[in-house]
């Protein structure tokens, strides 16, 4: 099992109050938005994975909402953080590019559906075809995924949050001081790697990425992002 020391380090420093990560915006709106979205593509007798769960803030509300829910990340530290708090949902340490590991996890719980949030961004380049099989690997033939990702756009606010007078927003700063950035990816990569792996996109939108940070007259800063959701046919 590979733990990424940059996340691990970030959420055992990562400050536990509401709204104090970064991402970490109240799930109703994130994650509720993005259920709405989604919903129509599942069986409620699979399981739902929420991949990348860091602390579990989302995971716990599709668990108020679905059967049965498991929040896993890569991260021992995050997984620790997310079983502290109380809510209808299971969390296990699992990085979706040990394959191994994935294939065991399946073994397991079967066929499952996966929300997959700010993930690939995240990834190294030459991650993101592994943890695209970890995905397909999951949701076997019976499974759909939920992707989303911020778009190109995203980067102008990052940008201009970084360049703020003051200095960035600290939920921002924390990510960067642990050499957590953002990696080039154009819009149209996303798609381009799901089908690459198999997975054909049954539905494709653009929808706005709730932050915690607000802007100078209070409103949540929210980042453009792109969402598809995916799954084998026939």
């Amino acid at each position: 099992m590979r733990v990424d020391e940059g996340w691990d380090g970030f959420w055992a420093q990562a400050p536990t109050a509401a709204e104090s990560v970064f991402w970490d915006a109240p799930p109703e709106e994130v994650v509720a938005r993005h259920l709405a979205l989604f919903e129509p593509y599942l069986t409620a007798d699979l399981p739902l994975v929420d991949a990348g769960c860091g602390n579990g803030t989302q995971t716990r509300h599709l668990g108020e909402r679905h059967g049965v829910v498991v929040g896993v990340d890569l991260s021992p530290a995050a997984v620790e953080l997310a079983r502290r708090r109380p809510g209808g949902a299971e969390f296990e340490v699992l990085d979706l590019a040990d394959g191994p590991a994935v294939a065991a996890f399946h073994e397991r719980r079967g066929d499952c559906h996966v929300y997959l949030r700010g993930v690939l961004h995240q990834a190294r380049p030459e991650e993101r075809a592994r943890i695209i099989d970890g995905v397909a690997a999951l949701l076997g033939a019976a499974g759909r995924g939920f992707v989303v990702e911020p778009a190109s756009a995203a980067r102008e606010t990052l940008a201009g949050l970084m360049r703020r007078p003051g200095g960035p927003p600290p939920s921002l700063a924390a990510v960067f001081a642990h050499g957590i950035s953002p990696m080039e990816m154009p819009d149209e990569a996303v798609p381009a790697l799901f089908a690459e792996r198999g997975l054909a996109v049954l539905a494709a939108g653009r929808a706005p990425l709730a932050t915690t940070v607000r802007d100078q007259e209070g409103a949540r800063v929210e980042l453009p992002s792109s969402w598809l959701v995916v799954g084998r046919t026939g």
